[in-house]
């Protein structure tokens, strides 16, 4: 790995002594302090606590957030190894009491808004009202605990309520959203065998109306383990026969009393999904206990979400931040939910949004903020704002340019917070702390309760240097297993096969000597130069920062005499060609800002930069293809939010005579 010399970043935002004293942080670190009698001066003494002594850590969190258990815990720890921790043995609970407890119904508790429906509200009477008909009416189908529902549904309550019923029930909930096409939805939902169908007849996507009837009337054939689907009526499509409405399904319940089956600790909450850019996605298990407490931990503390907070995060339900996001109604925030096209009928439509609700945390990716910079967008302009007192930024790395952005088009007092975790944990190892300074392009600290750390090939840890982000200590939220995974391979080999005992998560990480984390990109797609790494973000930004380029994409292809190739992808403006003369801009400033040996052997325009669902650059499969391997193999089409992109790339290796057969 190569020693980082860059210097220290400008501080963007300090919190003020009233702001560090009103975080839920401070006040959690006072309770440890005079409960458990452990006195951190700093955060970075807490995170060091919190990953050393890891049954008095969560333990605190346990005490703290007053969990209801029907059956009290006997220990932290049964097992403590990685894979395989077992947590809180002898514990019985359910995530969805907690969601529930000491609510008042006349509050609100989801503010919700789509390209189909004016902006509304459930209160937290209404929410408890149709979940509590929802689980009636789905055990009245004979779901039981263990059993599970799939969700093929949009980002609106009537989702989060079924994700509620489900887990009062101790159901096991997926879900997947509907822009997904038929294979995409199979190939998850088959490996978990649903007994329960819940589905949408179509949605609403810039402006455009998409009928899913006919995916739905597919997945009923090819997933034979269906007793029953319910059909959510949201575009006014047409009914489907054998299917009950939604409607009928609330009917048959209404009127019951919301119950709350208790389950062990790590009994399955819900199962999530990797990407699925190659072969079957891995369907991930994760627990009611693990969520729970993770949950409570990271959006209590560090999104520090409090009463009279609304907490949005743009996501579909096929993301796990709307897992992430519909969790933040652990707290006493109310969540805001957003179903629809970003960019329509322009980029600014989610910060009107942001107005009308009255957003005062605003969650996104860095690629909209990214594309907002882009786009000349300014957030405050003829808009009320002021609400919004932090931004969180997830998905991929933002660029120190981002960081710079937001602060110019807010305030100096605006709290921006980029966060990184994944799928894999549902929630953040590195992210956001409301007690910390905000220093450009940096990710804050390594959240509470996770021991994470840049190592070398060799195991060793390297601080100021860029190394594999691993975690040396077992979390939570970890998963249970993968559905499937009978033997525990898939799991091993997903995580533990490069440093055996250790989780390795796949990204590159720098840990500063300031304690804050920079994300270089995955660690399967870095490019290796004469021994300097780099990854894949580094060179995106120094792309991107030409104005003349909206887009990029770049692989490091081996070559059949043992060399590689790298090879850079970009989407021009409108109006612009790539020509000798941007070519030259281009190399000239990845030889600036990255480094001489990652200037790119060849430069292509394309259409569009092919990405999944959920947004993801397709830098290996795309790698894949141009080293001849055939398009079906290393890419799902329908787990792509574009999949006609995939096709320049099989063109360009059928040309050079690489393309399999």
């Amino acid at each position: 790995m190569s020693q980082r010399s860059h210097p220290q970043p400008p501080v963007l935002w300090e919190p003020r002594a009233e702001q560090r004293e009103r975080a839920q942080i401070t006040a959690f670190a006072r309770w440890v302090a005079e409960n458990r009698g452990v006195r951190a001066e700093d955060y970075d003494a807490l995170w060091r606590w919190s990953v050393t002594d890891l049954d008095g850590f969560w333990s605190a969190i346990w005490e703290y957030f007053d969990i209801q258990a029907d059956t009290p815990y006997e220990r932290v720890f049964g097992r403590r190894e990685m894979p395989g921790a077992e947590w809180f043995p002898g514990a019985k609970l359910n995530y969805a009491r907690h969601i529930f407890r000491d609510r008042d119904d006349d509050a609100v508790a989801i503010r919700h808004a789509s390209e189909l429906r004016v902006l509304g509200a459930w209160t937290w009477g209404e929410l408890k009202r149709r979940t509590a008909a929802i689980a009636a009416g789905l055990r009245r189908l004979g779901v039981g605990p263990g059993d599970r529902v799939v969700g093929y549904l949009p980002n609106i309550p009537e989702s989060a309520a079924a994700f509620f019923a489900c887990a009062s029930i101790g159901a096991v909930w997926s879900s997947c959203s509907p822009d997904f096409g038929v294979r995409s939805v199979v190939d998850r939902f088959a490996q978990i065998e649903p007994k329960v169908l819940l589905a949408v007849d179509g949605y609403r996507y810039g402006g455009k109306d998409f009928d899913r009837t006919d995916v739905v009337s597919a997945l009923r054939e090819r997933l034979p383990s269906l007793e029953h689907t319910v059909m959510l009526s949201y575009l006014a499509g047409r009914p489907l026969d054998g299917t009950l409405t939604w409607e009928e399904l609330e009917a048959s319940g209404e009127g019951a009393e919301l119950a709350f089956e208790p389950v062990p600790f790590d009994h399955p909450l819900w199962v999530l999904y990797s990407s699925g850019t190659t072969g079957l996605p891995k369907a991930i298990v994760q627990g009611h206990g693990g969520i729970l407490l993770e949950q409570l931990k990271n959006i209590e503390l560090h999104l520090d979400a409090q009463d009279g907070d609304r907490v949005f995060w743009f996501t579909t339900t096929g993301w796990m931040m709307w897992n992430l996001l519909v969790s933040v109604l652990l707290t006493r925030a109310s969540i805001v939910l957003y179903d629809g096209s970003p960019g329509h009928p322009d980029l600014g439509t989610l910060w009107d949004l942001a107005e009308r609700a009255g957003v005062t945390v605003f969650g996104t990716s860095a690629g909209y903020l990214s594309a907002c910079m882009k786009e000349g967008i300014h957030p405050t302009e003829g808009r009320d704002l002021s609400a919004v007192r932090a931004i969180g930024s997830t998905g991929s790395p933002l660029s120190p340019e981002g960081f710079a952005w937001c602060y110019r088009e807010f305030s100096d007092d605006l709290w921006l917070f980029s966060t990184s975790g994944g799928t894999d944990i549902c929630s953040c190892l590195v992210g956001g702390v409301p007690t910390l300074p905000v220093y450009e392009g940096e990710i804050q600290a390594r959240s509470l309760g996770m021991a994470v750390a840049a190592w070398d090939p060799d195991g060793k840890e390297v601080v100021g240097e860029v190394g594999e982000l691993v975690v040396t200590e077992p979390a939570p939220s970890m998963p249970l297993y993968f559905w499937g995974d009978t033997d525990g391979e898939r799991l091993r080999d997903s995580y533990f096969s490069m440093y055996p005992g250790i989780w390795r998560h796949g990204d590159w990480i720098e840990i500063t000597e300031r304690g804050t984390a920079i994300i270089y990109g995955r660690s399967d797609s870095t490019i290796n130069r004469g021994g300097i790494r780099m990854g894949t973000s580094e060179i995106y930004r120094a792309v991107l920062a030409l104005e003349e380029i909206v887009d990029a994409l770049v692989v490091d292809v081996p070559q059949p005499d043992g060399g590689s190739r790298i090879e850079l992808f970009v989407v021009v403006r409108e109006g612009v060609a790539l020509d000798d003369t941007l070519t030259r801009a281009i190399a000239r400033r990845i030889r600036e800002d990255c480094s001489p040996r990652h200037v790119p052997d060849a430069v292509h325009a394309i259409a569009e930069v092919p990405r999944t669902l959920s947004g993801k650059v397709l830098e290996v499969p795309v790698k894949r293809i141009l080293m001849g391997e055939r398009p079906e193999k290393v890419a799902s089409r329908d787990s792509l939010a574009n999949p006609e992109a995939l096709d320049f790339f099989t063109r360009l290796a059928e040309e050079r005579g690489r393309a399999t057969p």
